[in-house]
């Protein structure tokens, strides 16, 4: 089953609790008339992951108050939704917009769901810049929502550092920060945080967490990032 399939059929929203399960819930009233009981199992990781990810998209959006046509256009490339579902997607979307519980409710549920998988917690945060970047503008108070979102996730300044570094492109990004060593650091030390971000970032252990494969082409490009700043570093250093 896609995950759109087991979001829309409320597979774990009465079971979840919490603002993400009641987006859930709510939405399984909506489009089924009913939502079932189940235990936390992938499925569930998935739907959390993704519903909590759509709610803080549509906070976000409200972070500089104009949701432009580019992030609309990048939201539907990055989550891979068929256009028969589009309508359905939108509903989270246009619901936890309009929800009074704020961001935090949701980012702390995040946190206690995937706080043993930080991968996961910060392929959200790709996922989130993803979308901010989208008009080729940071707004000011984007960036401030991604700060307190990051801290949430129990993100350090150095790694909000690395990964906000891992967005501005390959002919704009510090190869050092992207993989998040000093300049200083030795030929072993760049090389072990090099297979560290591999390993962590691969998109088969992330689907083995809970991503969907719906959403893993940021994982793709962030792995395409990591490796341009190890390929630089190298060049520069003489590392074979």
């Amino acid at each position: 089953m896609s995950i759109w399939g087991t979001i829309l059929g409320g597979a774990a929203g009465m079971a979840l609790g919490g603002p993400i399960g009641a987006l859930l819930g709510a939405a399984a009233v909506h489009f089924a008339g009913k939502a079932s009981r189940g235990k936390i199992d992938n499925f569930t990781a998935q739907a959390t992951f993704t519903v909590g990810f759509i709610a803080l998209c549509a906070k976000m959006a409200k972070a500089d108050g104009v949701v432009t046509r580019d992030e609309i256009n990048v939201f539907k490339k990055a989550f891979q939704v068929p256009q028969n579902e589009m309508k359905n997607v939108s509903y989270f979307f246009d619901r936890a917009k309009k929800d009074v519980a704020g961001f935090d409710g949701y980012a702390k549920q995040l946190y206690s769901l995937f706080h043993n998988q930080p991968a996961m917690l910060e392929q959200i945060i790709d996922l989130l810049f993803h979308i901010a970047m989208a008009d080729g503008v940071m707004h000011p108070a984007e960036m401030d929502y991604l700060s307190e979102v990051a801290r949430i996730f129990n993100i350090s300044e150095n790694e909000f550092a690395r990964i906000l570094e891992s967005h501005l492109g390959p002919n704009k990004s510090d190869p050092y920060v992207v993989l998040g060593v000093d300049r200083e650091a030795s030929d072993k030390e760049i090389k072990s945080a090099y297979r560290k971000l591999i390993k962590e970032h691969h998109p088969d252990l992330l689907i083995a967490q809970g991503v969907p494969e719906e959403l893993i082409d940021v994982a793709n490009e962030k792995l395409a990032a990591i490796n341009d700043a190890y390929d630089k570093i190298c060049k520069i250093r003489g590392i074979n």
